[in-house]
This record gives C-alpha cells, sequence and structure tokens, in this order.
C-alpha cells in the first residue's frame, strides 16, 4: 500500500538525515516510526493529584489531631524524658 504524506521542509530535512545516518530508507524509518507509534499504548487520561493518591489516604492511622496537637505531644514526650533524668 502506498500512503502520501505532507511533511514540512524541516522535518523532511530530519528523516532524511536520519535515514541516511542509519543507512535505511526513508520509508523503512517512516515505517518503523509508525509501527512504534501504533504499538505503544494509548495514552491515559490525565489523573488528579487526589485521584493518584486515593488508594494510599485514608491507608495510615495516627491521631486525628496529630498536628494540632504536636506542640502538646512534644512537651509531653520532653517532660517525660527530663523526670527520668531528674531521678
Amino acid at each position: 500500500m502506498t500512503v502520501t504524506i505532507k511533511l514540512d521542509a524541516t522535518l523532511e530535512e530530519r528523516l532524511r538525515q536520519r535515514a541516511a545516518g542509519s543507512g535505511r530508507s526513508t520509508s523503512e524509518v517512516v515505517r518503523a516510526a509508525l509501527q512504534a507509534y501504533l504499538d505503544a499504548p494509548d495514552e491515559a487520561p490525565v489523573r488528579s493529584p487526589f485521584d493518584l493518591g486515593a488508594d494510599l489516604f485514608g491507608r495510615h492511622r495516627g491521631p486525628a489531631d496529630l498536628a494540632a496537637g504536636r506542640k502538646a505531644a512534644l512537651a509531653d514526650a520532653w517532660g517525660a524524658r527530663h523526670a527520668r533524668r531528674g531521678r
């Protein structure tokens, strides 16, 4: 089957250079490129950051107020550590 394609001058020149550099005809290079394109899986739709991490959210458990109570938790930890030193 013969297919005709239109290329701008720059793309045509790049194709000719690549073909000549690899010792293949322009048709061989175009066939190989088309085969690689058709063999590649279709691009997946763009997913939001939430969708990408949805399987991770809620997976790990911890204090619900960890950020809000961080100063109190740190004070408790330091107080316990210093109490053990004071013995």
